[in-house]
């Protein structure tokens, strides 16, 4: 039988400390629905009395399978853990699960805290006591415990042990520096179990300040803690937490974890991590990083010729697992580098089958090659390259003609006698034998000019006629510009990143010497790629 693991997300709290973070009620009650949908065993929603809004989540959790946690610190030195104002807002917030961090390295209990030893071995056993004595499950952060362990290993499991004694059901080991070693936290984790510290009571809490969080969690689990706690995305204070959009998919699918442990993730929940990874970036108007294991638009990204050859063989060649299950996608990047083994393989992936040796497939690479040459990069924009290519293979369907566009931008004062700017767009396009004209302002909701190329893009999108249905729910998600030469010849290359309401994304590039000109081209194939893609018939 395999031994039950449990995963404890703190993205509500810990990855809070994130620098640019600040997530509001909303966003909490979001990520914490996605998390329990996921399945998570623990979500830690913040620290309630601590800030408003984590205060406010509380007033308004979930109810949820996972066990929502309220997180604080022990009680202060000199009152009683019954009369400590700020355990008593964490207990308040009515959890079914507390969890407490406390002082495990002397130094700290001594410069920090400015208390005896022995009074923060009481200050950790009073609170934990008390969370028991109400009927709750709780928690011990021992924070700094691996610094602790190395300067006075004796004190730091007398924490440990003073938690236990109290009845906490969790110690949690927390290296809160991130300066440990996977080494030395297997090593030291094994240590503390050999002391008496059950395995099956003990989890770990990593940060990345050395790029090893995920590495050193692991560590932990294969000397024998069964919690380990980590955060979406590998948010964070600092360098950010153990990343749990990596750790899971590795422990639900990498030797020998899939084996040894079961956790309360399935494999259809797993499915869905990629949209649940970009439902957070989403959120924090975060572009996703492209190389995350697992779930990042690179993970499975195969532009050498000779590796996309052997991929149309077998993709085991050069995939360690099916991109599918962690909800991710396959991507054979088209550049200046590519072969037709890259193009065949591409198109196939597109759902287009060209035999071996059409002389359209030699046209398609040239053509590649040159407007690369022009300043065009594919390997970015892997929509535009399927259109680049159904266009020479004659399956490009003709959607609409865009006749004309203009954008103006206006510097004005407004009401309030401030100085503002205002982008108006007008385009005409051709649907059929009917041309349409739409206007659109930059002006979002809160009065801010969003700037010409939202002007366009509202546009572009507002009357597509027939179409309009499929693209109601395109969005653009991240808008990059690059100057590809210098001086007087200067052309400029713009990438956007689209999505829908399906979580699926693609790029689209356009180059000009005017960056207007760019967007828009950029723009128009962004929306040709999802009729496409929706299976849009072209208008008569």
């Amino acid at each position: 039988m395999r031994e039950r693991l449990f995963l404890y997300d703190t993205t509500l709290r810990d990855g809070q400390q994130t620098q640019g973070v600040q997530f509001s009620t909303a966003d909490k009650l979001a990520i914490a629905g996605a998390l329990d949908a996921l399945g998570v065993d623990y979500i830690e929603g913040g620290w309630p009395g601590a800030n408003p809004t984590d205060s406010e989540f509380f007033n308004a959790v979930p109810q949820t399978r996972a066990r929502m946690t309220a997180f604080g610190m022990t009680k202060r030195a000199g009152r009683s853990a019954e009369n400590d104002d700020v355990l008593g807002a964490v207990v308040n917030a009515g959890t079914q699960t507390v969890c407490l961090v406390g002082k495990a390295h002397d130094f700290h209990v001594s410069a920090a805290l400015g208390i005896s030893l022995e009074e923060n071995l009481e200050n950790i056993h009073a609170s934990l006591a008390h969370l028991i004595a109400l009927g709750r499950e709780a928690l011990y952060d021992a924070e700094h415990f691996f610094d602790g362990y190395k300067a006075n290993p004796g004190y730091a499991l007398s924490c440990l042990r003073a938690a236990l004694e109290a009845g906490a059901r969790w110690v949690v080991l927390c290296d809160t520096n991130g300066g440990t070693l996977p080494a030395d936290v297997g090593q030291i984790t094994a240590e503390v179990i050999a002391a008496g510290v059950p395995g099956d009571k003990l989890g770990i809490h990593c940060h990345d300040d050395t790029g090893n969080a995920v590495a050193c969690s692991l560590a932990a689990i294969d000397a024998g803690a069964r919690q380990v706690q980590g955060t979406l995305n590998g948010l964070g204070e600092r360098c950010g937490n153990a990343n749990l959009t990596t750790l899971i998919p590795t422990l639900l699918l990498k030797e020998p974890y899939a084996s040894r442990f079961e956790t309360g993730i399935t494999l259809e929940a797993l499915a869905g991590l990629v949209r649940i990874s970009r439902q957070l970036d989403d959120i924090l108007n975060r572009v996703p990083l492209r190389s995350a294991p697992y779930v990042g638009a690179s993970a499975f990204a195969h532009k050498a010729g000779l590796h996309a050859s052997a991929i149309l063989k077998d993709p085991s060649t050069y995939e360690h697992i099916d991109p599918a299950l962690t909800g991710n996608a396959r991507i054979i990047p088209m550049s200046n580098q590519a072969g037709q083994s890259n193009l065949r393989a591409r198109l196939v992936s597109a759902g287009i089958e060209v035999e071996k040796g059409d002389p359209r497939l030699g046209r398609i690479l040239e053509l590649v090659k040159e407007r690369e040459d022009q300043g065009y990069a594919y390997d970015g924009a892997q929509a535009s390259f399927e259109l680049l290519a159904r266009e020479q293979l004659g399956l490009l369907p003709a959607y609409f003609e865009v006749k004309r566009y203009r954008v103006t931008v206006e510097r004005r004062k407004n009401k309030y006698d401030r100085m503002i700017s205002l982008s108006e767009a007008v385009v005409v396009v051709k649907i059929g034998g009917q041309k349409m004209l739409s206007v659109s302002e930059s002006m979002d909701e809160t009065g801010s000019d969003r700037g010409p190329v939202n002007a366009l893009a509202k546009a572009l999108a507002k009357d597509l006629g027939p179409y309009q249905a499929v693209i109601d729910d395109l969005k653009l998600v991240d808008f990059k510009v690059r100057i590809t030469q210098g001086g007087t010849e200067a052309v400029t290359r713009v990438i956007i990143d689209s999505e829908d309401s399906a979580g699926r994304r693609w790029s689209t590039v356009g180059v000009s010497p005017n960056l207007v000109d760019a967007s828009f081209e950029a723009l128009r194939e962004a929306m040709v790629w999802k009729l496409i893609r929706d299976g849009a018939e072209p208008a008569r």
